[in-house]
């Protein structure tokens, strides 16, 4: 059975940090980029791709509005990706998904590629 599970979420005030976790299990993770989606609160908001990582080389992608604020890392002898959330400002709230996709790279920022979604966790950022 696939399972992808969150931890890490919270509350916490503009400017702080934040680090979530996932750990994967019942796929070979080395076959996958292992990433972090959110949906942002309010109606019609779609899920978007945060950051991503490629577990077998280690590249890694970005959404811009992340880009210098956020880290991502893997443990590969643990199966969990790391989501190292700095400098966090109150539209980074949401809820968090970690998501597997195929090596391709495209489930890394479109959906319809991803193979895996976890539960989600909930991240609050307040002004």
């Amino acid at each position: 059975e696939v399972q992808l599970v969150e931890s890490g979420g919270g509350l916490v005030q503009a400017g702080g940090s934040l680090r979530l976790s996932c750990a994967a299990s019942g796929f070979t993770f080395d076959d996958y980029g292992i990433g972090w989606y959110r949906r942002a609160p309010g109606p019609g908001k779609k899920r978007e791709g945060v950051a991503c990582i490629s577990v077998s080389d280690g590249s890694t992608y970005y959404e811009d509005s992340v880009k210098g604020r956020f880290a991502i890392s893997s443990d590969n002898a643990k199966n969990v990706v790391y989501l190292q959330m700095n400098s966090l400002k109150p539209e980074d709230t949401g809820v968090y998904y970690c998501i597997a996709a195929p090596r391709t790279g495209y489930g890394c920022y479109d959906p319809n590629y991803v193979d895996y979604w976890g539960q989600g966790t909930q991240v609050t950022v307040s002004s």
